[in-house]
């Protein structure tokens, strides 16, 4: 519990914003730290933080998931980090109510958590539709879970396609559909066709245009966020590829392993991956403090949470006026908002550590005043697009350009140079096609061996 001589302050949430304003916070309250007046906790049910923009190579082999996760322990050594999840905040009395793993074990239920300082970064999580089918046939790609996952069922699929006689098997396994075009589903997919187009020559009787890759996009355009030109520059790509580009169409059903299009189109597919947008985390529906219309914590431009003291938020949780946009028409018109993008979770993360430790110290705080200065995607191997400070970029350019500010971004000296080496082999060797579904369920085999006697003895 807090005490009196201790300035506690709890982040809620380990994910971009919350380790990195951790750690800068370590940097910045050393000497608090060190002498015990300060202490800073950080709540997540992941014991570490997942760099999100490169889960689409990790799907596709070029980079190991453990270099896609950081973690929290030991880049945050002077903070204590609680594996567990916030289901309740009390910010009257400031007070956090926490289940962890031991309380679910234990049975005595969860702890409280008294705090002087509230870090609300959870970030977000899937939105999902009431779809017929979707939770029972959907798979999700926000997690590095989900994406090794994913790359495992793909090459599963090859395997069951390569080895039936059924036309109808046959086809579903290589029909895969991916719902939402944007940086989630088109770099997904993009990536997974370029491996799996790789690993078909390794198949004697599959080839590249016997897969059916189908993306689909309720609105006329996939990547808004590179501009119109450029999104129309990555459709005609992926349609070079043969990969089917649906603009304008909903998916309606997906029972029976069918996808049924608004268009009316059917598709019997074993693969459905749902990308369709994100909603906010339900833990800021249970904090009690301002939202928007959209479940989005209500802030100041310096990422104070408004109307409530000593309570703070940046990233996907929260709604920050953008003071570099242009002022609204009329005076009573709100502010247009900064963009729930990883661009202004990381440096929202720098301002939001430097208030804090101003507020703990009883010195002034800043604004967060940032341009957005464009967006990179890329679109497999040698692919991408950008529009970054007004200059369009495509092809191989743009794909460099997606990886170097990517490499800039992911946290830690450590992880750059393992995604780098990582890098530099795959450019020297031969993609890894292997797939590893037993790690999904690891003790099937031994349940099978000691339940069904697969593997019995002569007794």
């Amino acid at each position: 519990m807090s005490s009196n001589n201790v300035a506690r302050v709890l982040v809620v949430g380990g994910g971009y914003v919350g380790m990195n304003t951790a750690l800068r916070l370590q940097r910045k309250l050393k000497q608090e730290l060190r002498q015990g007046t300060v202490e800073v906790i950080v709540v997540d049910p992941e014991p570490y933080m997942t760099y999100q923009p490169f889960l689409p190579e990790a799907a596709a082999g070029s980079i190991s998931p453990r270099h896609v996760v950081v973690p929290l322990r030991r880049v945050l050594p002077q903070c204590k980090v609680v594996i567990g999840e916030v289901t309740a905040i009390d910010h009257g009395e400031r007070r956090a109510t926490i289940t962890t793993l031991a309380a679910e074990e234990t049975g005595n239920g969860a702890i409280e958590v008294a705090y002087d300082e509230l870090v609300l970064a959870p970030g977000s999580v899937s939105r999902t539709l009431p779809i017929p089918g979707l939770a029972d046939f959907g798979i999700g790609f926000k997690t590095v879970e989900e994406a090794i996952g994913l790359r495992n069922h793909v090459l599963e699929q090859l395997d069951i396609a390569s080895s039936t006689r059924d036309p109808a098997v046959r086809d579903a396994a290589l029909t895969f559909v991916f719902v939402g075009g944007g940086y989630a589903g088109v770099e997904a997919l993009a990536e997974l066709e370029d491996m799996a187009r790789y690993a078909v020559r390794y198949y004697h009787n599959v080839k590249p245009e016997d897969m059916k890759w189908i993306l689909v996009e309720a609105t006329g355009r996939i990547l808004p966020e590179v501009g119109p030109d450029m999104g129309g520059y990555a459709v005609r790509e992926l349609r070079g590829r043969n990969i089917d580009v649906r603009l304008e169409t909903r998916l309606e059903s997906c029972e029976k392993r069918v996808a049924v299009l608004s268009d009316g189109s059917r598709f019997p597919t074993r693969t459905l991956v749902w990308t369709a947008g994100v909603k906010p985390h339900p833990i800021l529906a249970a904090s009690g403090l301002p939202l928007t219309d959209h479940g989005r914590v209500k802030c100041t431009a310096a990422l104070q949470v408004d109307g409530a003291e000593h309570a703070w938020s940046a990233g996907d949780a929260a709604a920050v006026p953008d003071v570099t946009a242009e002022p609204p028409a009329k005076p009573d018109e709100p502010r247009p908002l900064c963009a729930p993008n990883a661009q202004h979770a990381v440096r929202q993360s720098k301002v939001l550590a430097e208030n804090i430790a101003a507020a703990v110290r009883g010195g002034p705080i800043v604004d967060y005043a940032h341009k957005y200065v464009g967006s990179v995607a890329s679109l497999g191997l040698h692919k991408g697009v950008a529009h970054v400070y007004g200059r369009k970029l495509r092809g191989y350019p743009a794909w460099f350009m997606h990886r170097a500010y990517h490499l800039a971004r992911v946290p830690t000296f450590n992880r750059k140079a393992r995604v780098l080496a990582e890098w530099t082999l795959a450019g020297l060797f031969k993609r890894e096609i292997v797939s590893l579904g037993s790690l999904e369920n690891p003790r099937a085999e031994f349940e099978l061996a000691a339940g069904t006697g697969r593997h019995n003895e002569a007794s």
